[in-house]
């Protein structure tokens, strides 16, 4: 199961909230809309994703900052077993 955020963000700001999310670690997938909320980017994330392999995606963003005025980023995060109330067998 999993949730999904929304941020609404302007373009110059877009790396640093990327690079935040990243090292939060239970993120799953992130896309990036524009402001009418068409899909610019969407790139999955998964546990053990090395920097070397988001570095081709970070320099993606980058570009799409400069370009883009204000962002939407939506965040798909997977819930684990105390956020869907789930307790642990013994």
């Amino acid at each position: 199961m999993s949730k999904k955020e929304s941020f609404s963000i302007s373009g110059e700001a877009i790396l640093g909230k990327i690079k935040e999310l990243v090292h939060e670690g239970n993120v799953s997938r992130i896309t990036i809309s524009d402001k009418s909320g068409k899909e610019l980017m969407s790139f999955p994330l998964s546990v053990g994703v090395l920097g070397a392999i988001l570095a081709p995606v970070f320099a993606a963003v980058g570009t799409l900052a400069a370009l883009a005025t204000e962002c939407t980023i939506t965040v798909e995060r997977e819930e684990d077993d105390a956020e869907k109330g789930i307790e642990p067998v013994d």
